[in-house]
């Protein structure tokens, strides 16, 4: 007797894992949070076979779930252990890095074309020997594609410049559904004829369709770069200097991080060779890169100049306490281990709460000093790991138990906090007019909490499209849109 997976088999031609073992690393997100079961995982090597698998799906009323490099945050990419029941079979886990061809660049006008199952790391080297910057940068690049990027609207380092993922990218090519292939893969900055297709699929988290291939925007390479790491009273002296800071350099402005001294303890602890960059510790840092184009030998001195004169002068105005500015390259590439070292950290002192917010930037200093305290009352066993995007934004407004609680045995303790205290955060967050999900997505973690701040119109105007595109329901079910 034909099995469904022997008729699976037959309808493409790349890779099909059936067995328990090989199916395990597909199965279980990077946090270790979701593990679900799968028909078997799917592993096309082009838009076609993917369109042939998707096909099969449809008629076979089996659920897919797409998968780039698993590195996402909400358990968006892995089957929901509930997603199986009796009235359907399980959902084949569809893999999309075997895609994983850069089709073309064209530097004259700034794109280039790749498949979904491009690391971000590779886009970037790909746009980098073409003399062009792709600017997306995220501490999981090595890991994650572009597929996975588009799908959860990434944001990353540098969005208070380039933009978010939507913003890096022109036109899709989309599997949807049914099988059918939609080959979206325009070039234009200026495409004014109708409906923006594109913009439907980025952020949809796959449950829409599957997008198999991008236009993405390229820029000129900077001809130098420069970080500085500044030591800052609070966030609203940062603030004080982000504003200012735009002013004066304008674009040349590529990343403004901040970090607490919480975080700085965690990396220099935890990551050897990690020293504090200034001499004495403060209780906030801000993280600012500035990058210029020119000709190289009069750029890194112009970039030197400009961050000297900015940090010069918020010093007499007592925004910055300290500073020290990268010399070199190998110092650059430290300063911002430190803050792509911080999550790795966070994680070897024990579980972890995480919050990814966005707010109006200039609530963030109310925000913090209103929620930190009241978090410090209700939850006195724990401690706050804050950091993120002040540019933008979009904070990583983390929780750890407080040390000496970290052990094996307070864990669970630990965790039965998750409940009350995201409660306390999003209502903290909506107050102040923010989003409980500012680059992560929404996934499984934060699908239900989302339709407590979303009108009923909103989720009804969401569920239509899903229906309209989706209308079996097959495209990553129990994710993103709330069950209920």
């Amino acid at each position: 007797m034909t099995s469904l997976t022997d008729t699976l088999r037959a309808c493409f031609t790349g890779k099909l894992l059936t067995d328990a073992a090989d199916m395990a690393p597909f199965l279980t997100d990077w946090r270790k949070m979701w593990t679900g079961a799968a028909l078997a995982v799917v592993q096309p090597d082009t838009a076609q076979d993917v369109a042939q698998v998707l096909t099969w799906c449809n008629a076979n009323n089996v659920p897919v779930v797409p998968q780039g490099g698993s590195t996402g945050m909400s358990g968006g990419s892995v089957p929901e252990p509930s997603s199986a029941n009796a009235d359907q079979p399980l959902p084949i886990v569809l893999s999309l890095t075997r895609l994983n061809k850069v089709r073309s660049v064209d530097p004259q006008n700034n794109t280039m074309v790749v498949e979904a199952g491009v690391t971000l790391q590779a886009v970037q080297e790909a746009a980098c020997a073409a003399g062009r910057l792709f600017p997306l940068s995220l501490a999981a690049e090595g890991t994650c594609t572009i597929g996975g990027n588009l799908a959860s609207n990434a944001g990353g380092v540098q969005v208070l410049r380039y933009g978010n993922a939507r913003e890096l990218c022109l036109g899709l090519e989309v599997v949807t559904p049914e099988g059918e292939l939609w080959d979206g893969l325009r070039t234009l900055r200026k495409d004014n004829t109708g409906y923006d297709l594109r913009d439907m699929y980025i952020g949809s988290e796959g449950t829409l369709g599957v997008i198999t291939a991008a236009v993405l925007k390229l820029f000129p390479l900077p001809a130098a770069q420069t970080i500085a790491l500044a030591a800052v009273p609070s966030t609203r002296e940062a603030l004080a200097l982000l504003n200012p800071a735009q002013s004066r350099v304008g674009a040349a402005l590529t990343a403004f991080e901040v970090l607490t001294d919480t975080c700085m303890e965690l990396v220099t602890d935890h990551v050897p060779g990690t020293r504090r960059p200034v001499t004495e510790a403060s209780p906030w840092y801000v993280l600012l890169e500035l990058s210029i184009t020119g000709q190289p030998d009069q750029a890194e001195a112009q970039a030197s100049q400009m961050m000297e004169d900015l940090l010069g002068a918020a010093m007499e105005t007592g925004w910055v306490t300290d500073a020290a500015i990268s010399a070199n390259l190998a110092q650059f590439e430290a300063l911002w281990a430190i803050r792509e070292n911080i999550s790795e950290s966070q994680s070897a002192v024990g579980k972890t709460i995480k919050h990814d917010i966005a707010l109006p930037v200039s609530c963030i200093p109310d925000f913090l000093e209103s929620t930190d305290a009241a978090i410090a009352q209700a939850f006195p066993q724990v401690r706050q790991v804050v950091f993120g995007h002040l540019g933008d934004g979009n904070l990583h407004y983390n929780a750890s138990p407080q040390p000496g609680m970290g052990s094996a045995e307070h864990a669970a303790a630990f965790l039965a906090l998750e409940g009350p205290l995201n409660k306390l955060v999003h209502d903290a967050v909506h107050a102040f007019g923010g989003s409980i999900s500012a680059e992560h997505g929404l996934g499984v973690l934060r699908r239900d909490e989302s339709a407590r701040f979303k009108s009923p119109l909103e989720l009804k105007l969401m569920r239509n499209i899903k229906q309209a595109l989706d209308p079996k329901g097959l495209m990553n079910p129990a994710k993103l849109l709330p069950l209920n």
